[in-house]
């Protein structure tokens, strides 16, 4: 072996473990800000949830019960009420910039308020 070609590859190898150092924290970095989009997603969602909820038990004491602006946690359901016999509630989560929309509709049957359907919105 000549003299400095031990030194040559040494560099080498370390530019190499480098590479892939700095790669794979790279990929850790994506993963865990996808990782908290996700959990943010699924809190948006939680309060949409409850605003549902909350709809619900606002028109089981005032059937003229037509809607809020609702703080949950780190977001805010907006809650909407339209219809007559039968009521459309569409709450809103809003948590930072993720939104996620839950729509039930309930009607009275044999004076019991009654959910009809209850689903995710887009």
């Amino acid at each position: 072996m000549k003299k400095g070609q031990a030194l040559i590859t040494l560099l080498v190898f370390a530019i190499i473990v480098l590479t892939i150092g700095a790669g794979s924290a790279a990929v850790l970095v994506v993963n865990m800000q996808s990782g908290q989009k996700q959990q943010i997603a699924f809190e948006a969602h939680a309060v949409a949830e409850s605003g549902a909820e909350n709809a619900l038990l606002r028109l089981l004491r005032n059937p003229n019960y037509s809607g809020e602006t609702l703080v949950v946690g780190n977001g805010t359901a907006t809650i909407t009420i339209t219809g007559a016999a039968t009521k459309t509630i569409l709450s809103t989560g809003v948590v930072d910039d993720h939104i996620r929309k839950i729509q039930v509709t309930a009607g009275y049957v044999n004076n019991i308020l009654t959910v009809l359907t209850w689903k995710e919105v887009f």
